[in-house]
């Protein structure tokens, strides 16, 4: 018997799979009561964590569960995703302390709760917008909310918001697409490399004139009493738009079609919008946007009664995580009302997402403001199209929808400067 074999226990499961995206649910499900922590061979070998207990101690232990880049050990690329995703290095996603705190330190000045505040008339400019592009037509693809966050993202950092969509084909489709995809392909060998070059090109205009935008502040930020070198700005830039083109869409597109397959608690959000809040805490608990992120072991170990091995890789299941019955009552069941809700969609510890309060407040005034304006969207599920690869982020590409059209709220251009 090989040592793989010889694990605890060996199961078949890949996160990637056809058969994973067409019930993550009951996959993460099946798992959590069978053999929370078990190790599969697909894409060489990864332990999978799927119960609340085995990736909240994972996921705080950073010298044994390391975030690091470490490419002797499962192959180049991103160090948080299986298989590697073919990106740039990112910081300090791919950092582990001491060296990412002054990083993460410099993202936390723009990223806390008060800085984002600042951003509340951006994302009411793009929601607003992006709303107003269809609003008296009565049908549309209410997909078309995956624009708002990546458009925010792009503008926050000083990039041109009207090319979004071309981020979103790059780094979106890294963890949207089935590895090996055509479309899986194109992006990494085409539109990966766009954003590379655009956003280089934008960090040395900074440089030579910067402004009050992200990137300047990345730019004229030092950490450990140097300035940042230009890969390590670019370094934080391509890790904010792969977040921000992203999971946030992920959360709302989920959320609005269960919403319509529930229309109590949809009239209920349209009657009370202060609800959205906890609402919003609740779907980030039960769709979860990110669904799994992955470490590597450092050291040899028993974890959870399981001999793990140094190098070995370990994808910790934010979304099983979020449903185990031994942490949250009825976890299968979505309650709007649900207080306190101690998801962990974010991810826990040091790599808790910084751009968790971003995330929300977009989140938060899509949903308000597509249930205000257009609440009586009627979806037609025989159309709707998920993501073909759940296994990172869940969602859906196309949501065809029908609704009493109603009138713009601005005639600003979409792609103006919002104040």
């Amino acid at each position: 018997m090989s040592e793989q074999q010889s694990r605890c226990p060996v199961i078949h499961f890949d996160h990637h799979s056809p058969e994973h995206a067409a019930d993550t649910v009951g996959a993460y499900s099946k798992l959590r009561s069978e053999s929370p922590v078990a190790w599969t061979e697909s894409y060489g070998g990864y332990w999978v964590l799927s119960n609340y207990k085995s990736v909240f101690e994972a996921s705080r232990n950073d010298d044994l569960f390391s975030s690091a880049r470490h490419d002797e050990y499962g192959g180049e690329g991103l160090s948080v995703t299986i298989p590697k995703a073919p990106t740039a290095f990112h910081i300090p996603i791919e950092l582990d302390p001491p060296d990412f705190r002054p990083f993460r330190k410099a993202v936390n000045q723009v990223t806390a709760p008060a800085a984002v505040k600042k951003l509340d008339s951006v994302i009411k400019h793009y929601v607003t917008g992006f709303i107003d592009e269809i609003i008296e037509s009565g049908e549309a693809d209410l997909a078309f909310v995956a624009g708002v966050p990546a458009a925010v993202t792009v503008h926050w950092l000083g990039l041109d918001a009207a090319k979004y969509q071309n981020y979103v084909n790059a780094m979106h489709t890294l963890v949207s697409a089935a590895p090996g995809s055509a479309e899986y392909r194109h992006a990494a060998e085409v539109a990966v490399p766009w954003v590379s070059n655009t956003v280089r090109e934008h960090i040395a205009k900074r440089r030579a004139d910067p402004t009050d935008d992200a990137t300047s502040h990345f730019i004229k930020t030092p950490v450990d009493g140097r300035d940042m070198t230009d890969d390590e700005v670019y370094s934080i830039l391509e890790l904010v738009i792969s977040g921000g083109v992203g999971t946030t869409a992920s959360l709302v597109t989920q959320a609005l079609v269960w919403l319509y397959q529930n229309p109590e608690d949809r009239q209920r959000l349209i009657d009370n919008p202060e609800l959205v809040d906890v609402a919003t805490e609740e779907f980030l608990r039960v769709f979860s946007p990110t669904q799994a992120l992955a470490r590597t072991i450092m050291q040899d170990a028993d974890f959870q009664g399981c001999p793990v091995r140094k190098g070995d890789r370990a994808l910790l299941a934010w979304a099983s995580a979020n449903r185990d019955p031994e942490q949250f009552e009825n976890p299968d069941t979505v309650d709007i009302t649900r207080w306190p809700n101690r998801h962990v969609s974010f991810g826990l510890g040091i790599h808790r997402c910084a751009g968790s309060h971003l995330g929300k407040a977009m989140a938060r005034e899509m949903l308000r403001q597509v249930l205000g304006r257009m609440g009586d969207y009627v979806v037609d599920l025989d159309k709707v199209v998920t993501y073909p690869d759940q296994g990172t982020n869940a969602g859906y590409h196309s949501i065809p929808v029908t609704f009493t059209p109603g009138t713009r709220l601005n005639d600003t251009p979409l792609f103006a400067d919002a104040e």
